[in-house]
């Protein structure tokens, strides 16, 4: 079958944990859910996908297709080793469809290290961005907040720190639909002069592009599940322990309800009355509801999803590729980095 068409969502079939059957069901779901879903290209070994795609009844349709690539980077594989030897991987070819402008996002269960590195060499930064950054989309009191960076770039310094911000807000605007997102500033204190050498001088910066993004100051921890910013933004190092923490945290509530609900038969019989409110806890709490992290700040879209990915989690992440096409953010974000980026070199010090 063809590569694809400009528009396309690219989704390396290969690198999840759960295997290139479940990213095909996560396809079909995402596409029987939302009719007006952008067409995908699977990419991936064209011999395994076929009789996949054949299963779930896909073999015929004309949204989707598939891209041959015979090899496959997995979890273990050293990133630059992997891309210097592996050049025919399922993930290497779908970062080149876009970078070819033959689809327009990448979706990736694959090796984080790998998809960073290939990222950015393959399709570069925007003009004014140094370092790409991670957004993930978190829940908190009265709906959700982006956090970013949530693991690209561990040794920030303050003008890429400046850069996340500008990156969150936009994605905030598309995946939240709040206009003029609250930013939030990771610290260990709301008072200037609070935190490392790094976070004030962050501070400052951020202060002074007031204007381009809505900045409400340092925030500490008791602060980031409050409704109180938008757009979390720090480092990658803080950043990804905050969102392997709050997973973590996740899952040992969930863990913790099954317990406590199911030790005797009045507590089963309350839970059984309450089933609908759990369900509706359930659904704000689930990280599989945004599916996936992009990358940011490239010349073209990655969408990070979970190595360990359910087909929800997945179709998920592809809908919401489908999202970051319609919204065609880059040329704005590119607009507010040259324009923070002057409004920084022509202050004072």
């Amino acid at each position: 079958m063809a590569s694809g068409t400009p528009g396309r969502i690219a989704v390396d079939a290969m690198g999840g944990d759960l295997g290139p059957s479940e990213v095909v069901a996560a396809v079909k779901l995402a596409l029987t859910q939302s009719p007006n879903l952008n067409s995908i290209t699977l990419v991936g070994d064209e011999a395994v996908l076929k009789p996949i795609v054949a299963h779930y009844g896909l073999g015929r349709s004309e949204r989707i297709s598939i891209h041959h690539a015979s090899e496959v980077i997995t979890m273990d594989d050293k990133p630059l080793l992997a891309l210097k030897k592996k050049k025919d991987s399922s993930m290497v070819r779908a970062i080149e469809l876009v970078k070819s402008g033959e689809a327009k996002v990448v979706v990736s269960c694959g090796n984080t290290g790998a998809l960073m590195a290939c990222g950015t060499l393959r399709l570069r930064t925007m003009d004014g961005i140094a370092r790409p950054a991670l957004a993930a989309v978190v829940p908190r009191e009265g709906g959700h907040f982006v956090l970013i960076d949530a693991g690209a770039n561990p040794e920030a310094k303050a003008e890429h720190l400046v850069h996340n911000a500008i990156l969150g807000t936009h994605y905030c605007r598309v995946m939240l639909g709040i206009e003029n997102p609250r930013v939030g500033l990771m610290s260990i204190g709301t008072e200037d002069g609070k935190g490392n050498s790094l976070i004030t001088e962050t501070n400052d910066l951020l202060k002074r592009i007031d204007g381009i993004i809505n900045y409400s100051g340092p925030i500490e921890g008791f602060q980031v599940f409050a409704e109180h910013v938008d757009v979390v933004v720090c480092d990658g190092f803080v950043g990804n322990i905050m969102l392997k923490s709050w997973e973590s945290l996740e899952k040992f509530i969930r863990s913790m309800l099954r317990e406590e609900l199911g030790a005797n038969a009045m507590r089963r019989t309350g839970a059984l009355l309450s089933k609908g409110a759990f369900a509706a806890m359930k659904d704000r709490i689930n990280p599989e509801r945004y599916g996936g992290a992009p990358l940011l700040g490239l010349r073209g879209n990655i969408l990070k999803a979970h190595g360990s990915s359910n087909r929800n989690a997945i179709k998920s992440a592809i809908r919401a590729a489908g999202e970051i096409i319609k919204a065609d953010m880059n040329q704005r974000i590119e607009a507010d980095i040259a324009r923070a980026n002057d409004l920084l070199i022509a202050l004072p010090s």
